[in-house]
């Protein structure tokens, strides 16, 4: 990740939390003590303004509270002081509602405590054979761990370069070329793939990558449409990476009429054929989108098998995907150590919440089930996160969790149980940890950036949006001119335009912040 953007995220988190001794010294506190320490540390973004009465503060929400119900059929709102835990305001705090993103929270929330902010998910490379003349006699395998952090977004851009550090790696064994198989070792996860409540007809979109032990590439392919070399002839199609995987069905042409200007960017179901169609303005910018792939684990293959190819390694053999890592034989011996590629769980969290990557959060769930249940499937993976919030003091049944994202509509929770969450995480000795890895108002490069992004508010808001058809949501932390920190959720079912429902949320905020 860029030191600009860590700089940022640094700086803004400070503002909410503490910094320096105080904070190591609240670190080391108990957790009942922890929370004072943070808000002690806590300076005023700006010269805070007269205090309000704590009867202003109630009966200005309430007003935004009443407003924002015109932008939506269905309204839940909890408002929490963290220091003395004190209700703010409620309204049909204790209904649960389809929570969309919001589901993250609790995702990355258990994954914190349980996995612990040091823990790495690794993805191994092994080989057996001997190595003759530059040649392997033998195999390769790649251990699937469950990280789907190997792509171009902490490389650069570059979607293989996690490969090319492997090519290095055999080529520093003397590997000049694998005569053998290449196998995909998947099983950490149960299939299914896809959840089974996800909407069908929106497979091939990003937010439904298939959910894999061995993740490339976010499980998605960039699709490049530009215009042709003049009106009426066929568009120019790129797919990144360039993978001779894909069949490219191209019937989009190049016009001279900007008003004409429209691109669809197809998968066919259950197939790596890509449809492109409509016209391509010709003095237009290239149309890009992100295609989720069919299947994982061609895809990872195809990916691996250029890669090695491009840094001098060629690979005879077969892409094998299995679902454990086959036993020494005979013939071959035993499998040696080639390489491993450890991603680091905050890095993770961060992409998970500020980009709001259902992959990574599918993933995770399925790790948790893996690591504490020994089966990596969602209904494991749903259990442990059931005990998790069990130990915040939200009682099993009370609410509904059928995936890790939020992207199936059967999640339902109440706002008060995503502020006990929220207010649980302050608390907890990882505190800090959580916040950063929430976006903030006003972010660089974020969905926030022009979002509660003015004076007072930048920076003082740490919150995490849901959007589904229907659905707008908002939880998180809000720090008040007085320096007084709140936990919040707005959830709104039903809405009437996401704009409209999103400036509801914004003005309960900012009242929030104006007079908390």
């Amino acid at each position: 990740m860029a030191s600009s953007t860590a700089s940022s995220r640094e700086v803004a988190a400070s503002r909410l939390l503490s910094a320096g001794p105080l904070e190591r010294a609240a670190r080391r506190a108990a957790p009942s003590a922890l929370l004072a320490a943070l808000l002690a540390a806590l300076p005023a973004a700006l010269p805070a303004p007269a205090a309000a009465s704590g009867e202003s503060l109630a009966s200005e929400l309430e007003a935004a509270v009443s407003a924002a119900t015109g932008a939506a059929g269905e309204l839940g709102v909890h408002v929490v002081e963290l220091a003395s835990g004190r209700t703010v305001l409620e309204r049909e705090a204790d209904r649960p509602r389809i929570v969309a993103s919001n589901v993250k929270l609790v995702t990355a929330a258990a994954a914190l405590e349980l996995l612990g902010p040091g823990h790495l998910l690794e993805t191994r490379v092994v080989a057996r054979g001997e190595v003759v003349d530059g040649r392997l006699l033998g195999d390769l395998a790649v251990i699937g761990g469950g990280d789907p952090n190997i792509s171009g977004r902490f490389h650069d851009g570059d979607s293989l370069a996690v490969f090319r550090g492997w090519a290095a790696a055999l080529a520093g064994r003397g590997v000049a070329a694998v005569d053998g198989d290449v196998y995909l070792v998947h099983g950490l996860f149960e299939p299914p793939e896809v959840h089974p409540d996800w909407p069908r007809d929106q497979l091939s979109r990003w937010y439904e990558a298939p959910v894999s032990a061995l993740a490339f590439n976010d499980n998605c392919v960039l699709v490049r449409v530009s215009p042709g070399s003049a009106p009426g002839r066929p568009s120019r199609v790129e797919t990144v990476p360039d993978l001779e995987l894909f069949e490219v069905h191209n019937q989009a042409s190049t016009t001279a009429s900007s008003r004409r200007h429209q691109v669809a960017i197809e998968r066919l179901d259950g197939s790596h054929r890509l449809w492109i169609g409509g016209a391509v303005f010709r003095r237009a910018g290239p149309v890009e989108s992100w295609v989720a792939v069919a299947d994982p684990l061609a895809y990872f293959g195809a990916a691996l098998r250029k890669a090695l190819a491009e840094e001098g390694i060629p690979v005879s053999g077969e892409m094998r995907p299995v679902a454990r890592l086959p036993p020494p034989s005979l013939a071959d011996g035993a499998w040696r150590p080639v390489a491993v590629h450890r991603s680091d769980l905050l890095s993770t969290l961060e992409v998970l919440l500020k980009r709001s990557q259902n992959l990574y959060a599918e993933s995770l769930t399925k790790l948790l089930g893996a690591e504490r249940c020994g089966e990596g499937s969602w209904p494991a993976g749903l259990r442990v996160l059931e005990e998790f919030l069990a130990a915040t003091g939200i009682p099993p049944g009370s609410y509904r969790l059928a995936d890790g994202s939020g992207m199936s509509r059967h999640n339902r929770m109440a706002p008060r149980q995503l502020t006990r969450l929220l207010a649980a995480m302050a608390s907890s000795p990882l505190a800090r940890e959580f916040v950063l890895s929430l976006p903030h108002s006003g972010e660089p490069g974020q969905r926030w950036e022009h979002r509660l992004a003015e004076l007072p508010y930048r920076g003082n808001v740490f919150a995490k949006t849901g959007s589904l058809r229907g659905v707008s949501t908002l939880s998180g932390y809000a720090k008040a001119s007085s320096g007084r920190l709140y936990a919040f959720s707005i959830l709104m079912n039903d809405i009437r335009g996401r704009g409209r429902a999103q400036r509801a949320q914004d003005r309960i905020v900012r009242v929030l912040i104006d007079l908390g």
